[in-house]
């Protein structure tokens, strides 16, 4: 299994508003070849603190998803939010190979 953090600290008092954002995702994600699961984190000391993780079979399953026509359509969605301090978040991508469970 591969799974990908995504983290980005979100502008004081926008947490509930980004929270809201991924309550209401496309979903596509959850279509791909490969794709597990998908949890959204929130930081329990810092609540601007949010992470996105994402589990897929494999990196290579991953990577054919960021790569993807729906992966470039909705991040190209997401520079169009109308709250500016929204989309110049960029988050910090670390990804794993799961080796135990």
């Amino acid at each position: 299994m591969y799974t990908v953090f995504s983290t980005f600290d979100v502008p004081e008092g926008k947490a509930d508003q980004v929270i809201k954002i991924y309550k209401n995702r496309s979903r596509s994600v959850d279509l791909a070849p490969g794709f597990k699961d998908f949890l959204l984190l929130q930081n329990d000391k810092r609540a601007g603190e949010i992470t996105v993780q994402l589990f897929f079979d494999t990196k290579r399953d991953y990577l054919n998803w960021v790569r993807s026509d729906d992966f470039k359509r909705i991040h190209e969605l997401e520079k169009k939010y109308p709250d500016e301090e929204l989309t110049a978040i960029v988050p910090k991508v670390t990804q794993y190979q799961v080796v135990a469970r």
